[in-house]
């Protein structure tokens, strides 16, 4: 894996993704960053990569459904491993226009399994990042495992599953190196505000209402984003070839415990007189439609594999998130003014 493309990596997972890799000792190679810089894309995540990595690090603005366009790419720059990040994944998005997901999810994952078809003697790996949302609900009881039935409940969960299927499919009928991993919901640094935990920090900070979707008790596995990295890496490095693993952080967490122990720490760390306790901006709001229950991953076979438990608990990578926002407000001030944007704009076109 000398000349390993990844894709979307200017986007949350992808971002820290491409840090945890250049920072390893057992990975030399040269990075090539694909990212077409939707909205929740910010490239200054990663300016100080950039300039310290000048011979190891590329990033091309590109969209992975311009099938010429990776082509050129992947001849350019010799592309011999891919890490697919790239995708539409907010489920309420994908409510509201699910048209965007087919496209980059479905189509853009089936544009880089033809490019990685077309050249078996350089592709050593095509790895697919994919969701726990494929699989559906779960009840109060059972966990996700590898062989558990896809039961995707919304546009975005199906248009992951259907990747899921192409990639499988290609390494059955063609032979492509493949792994897959299927995550539970990553939180850490970098992260867009729209999602639950940075978007409850920042409200939280400015005293605005902290909205939580029907009663609150929607239970999630919640997995700190460098825990995923390294579960990646291990999978990518070591996993069996045409396998999938499921990637959890062993910590179920309904979403009201989420939003009140982020509550909790906030007032012990930022407290605010004029905002008081900030279990009070709760805020209870109609229920999105289709929103599963209950998730729960089964990592065991990672674990058994290849040895991977993840290294955070809940407790420790919430408060180390909290921190790096706190500390990085700068960031979150471009995010929400929009200004990453004009700036794209400004060096991109």
């Amino acid at each position: 894996m000398q000349n390993l493309l990844i894709t979307g990596g200017c986007g949350f997972i992808g971002s820290n993704f491409v840090r945890f890799m250049l920072g390893r000792d057992d990975f030399t190679g040269r990075i090539i960053n694909v990212d077409c810089l939707t909205y929740a894309a910010n490239p200054k995540s990663l300016t100080d990569i950039e300039n310290d990595f000048p011979d190891r690090y590329v990033f091309i603005r590109a969209d992975i459904c311009d099938g010429p366009q990776m082509a050129e790419i992947f001849d350019r720059y010799g592309v011999d491993a891919i890490c697919h990040f790239a995708a539409e994944s907010h489920v309420d998005r994908s409510i509201v226009d699910p048209g965007a997901f087919i496209q980059t999810n479905i189509v853009g994952t089936f544009n880089l399994l033809e490019l990685a078809r077309f050249h078996p003697d350089r592709l050593t790996l095509f790895h697919h990042v994919s969701t726990d949302e494929v699989f559906g609900s779960l009840s109060a009881e059972g966990y996700f495992t590898e062989t558990t039935a896809y039961r995707p409940n919304s546009p975005y969960a199906a248009s992951k599953a259907a990747s899921d299927h192409l990639v499988r499919a290609y390494h059955k009928t063609y032979g492509l190196p493949i792994t897959i991993s299927n995550c539970s919901n990553n939180y850490g640094p970098y992260q867009f505000p729209e999602k639950l935990i940075p978007l409850i920090i920042l409200n939280a900070l400015e005293g605005k209402a902290l909205p939580v979707y029907g009663d609150g008790k929607n239970v999630r596995d919640w997995l700190y984003v460098t825990d995923h990295c390294d579960a990646i890496w291990k999978i990518m490095r070591d996993g069996q070839r045409g396998a999938t693993y499921n990637i959890g952080g062993n910590t179920e967490k309904p979403n009201i415990e989420v939003v009140e122990t982020i509550c909790d720490i906030l007032d012990e760390t930022a407290a605010d007189k004029d905002i008081g306790p900030r279990r009070e901006l709760i805020d209870f709001v109609t229920d999105r439609p289709g929103h599963d229950r209950r998730y729960a991953i089964d990592a065991t076979k990672l674990k058994r594999e290849l040895g991977w438990v993840p290294a955070e608990s809940f407790e420790t990578g919430i408060r180390n998130t909290i921190a790096w926002y706190l500390d990085n407000m700068q960031w979150v001030q471009r995010v929400q003014s929009g200004e990453y944007q004009t700036w794209i704009k400004q060096h991109y076109g």
